[in-house]
């Protein structure tokens, strides 16, 4: 049956239902309205659409791997009570499962739209947020984590010269320590080359006035700034942040190390990081 589309707008004004909905609901009508109105109260999709604008700022990290490849998803939902529903969980790991043998790396409409009938169950709002893909190609080294409340999720892949150092234990513990480190940490950036010149320039306007009544020359305050620019961008770029599991020395100190117990070259090639509400 042709569904003319001023009838699903219609629809979708009186229900607050998806267009997709509406038009499946005028098709299973007829293009009856009324009927449409009743069909899609009963199957519980305008309650969901009226939920659609409360707050989801709980929810799950959740990570899959298959072969070679690892999906990363931010599931979220109301409440905490629902994120550790067990429905919840196993709607994250299908969604994850989905996106493998599909090979989604963002979000698609179909994703999003496998949450649909938990939600008409539950009655709570969620949202299928993000999702991130890595596929690890021959000489590198793939780990991941993901914090005890599953809030925090962070994947990570290491290149390795040559390639057979990708089985290198230090190797493979360092990637996962990383991992560790990011969730513990946080860093903004990676590297200093990964800070946006505007906001170097506002930190430093910043440093500037604290030291402006200091009762020294131009070219010492000028030093002090800088010398502050470069300790609070090594407080926040990962590369440079004290490592996590021996401050002594910095995360790039420490790569190299790594590196040279394994007899390889190492080079951070990717990192992706999931925070619920960040």
């Amino acid at each position: 049956m042709d569904i003319k589309a001023a009838d699903v707008k219609s629809l979708r004004e009186k229900t607050g239902a998806g267009m997709m909905d509406c038009k499946k609901a005028l098709v299973q009508c007829n293009g009856d309205e009324s009927e449409a109105i009743k069909f899609l109260k009963e199957k519980g999709l305008a309650a969901v659409s009226k939920r659609s604008e409360r707050e989801t700022s709980e929810g799950r990290i959740f990570i899959k791997t298959v072969g070679n490849k690892s999906v990363m998803l931010e599931l979220t939902c109301e409440t905490d009570f629902v994120a550790n529903n067990k429905e919840f969980i196993a709607m994250g790991e299908s969604i994850c499962e989905e996106a493998l043998a599909k090979g989604y790396t963002e979000v698609t409409p179909e994703l999003s739209e496998m949450i649909q009938e938990l939600q008409i169950k539950i009655r709570e709002n969620m949202k299928v947020n993000r999702l991130a893909s890595i596929e690890v190609p021959e000489g590198s080294v793939f780990s991941s984590y993901i914090h005890s409340d599953a809030k925090t999720g962070v994947m990570a892949l290491i290149s390795t010269d040559p390639a057979s150092a990708a089985t290198n234990e230090a190797v493979k513990e360092f990637a996962y320590d990383c991992c560790l480190h990011i969730a513990a940490f946080a860093p903004a950036f990676i590297t200093e080359a990964d800070v946006d010149e505007k906001y170097i320039a506002d930190q430093k306007e910043i440093f500037l006035a604290q030291v402006a009544d200091m009762n020294k020359p131009d070219n010492v305050k000028q030093g002090i700034v800088q010398g502050k620019i470069k300790k609070h961008l090594s407080s926040i770029c990962f590369m440079d942040q004290p490592f996590v599991k021996d401050d002594k020395v910095s995360v790039s100190k420490k790569m190299e190390q790594v590196g040279k117990e394994a007899g390889a070259k190492l080079n951070l090639t990717k990192i992706i990081s999931f925070q619920i509400g960040a």
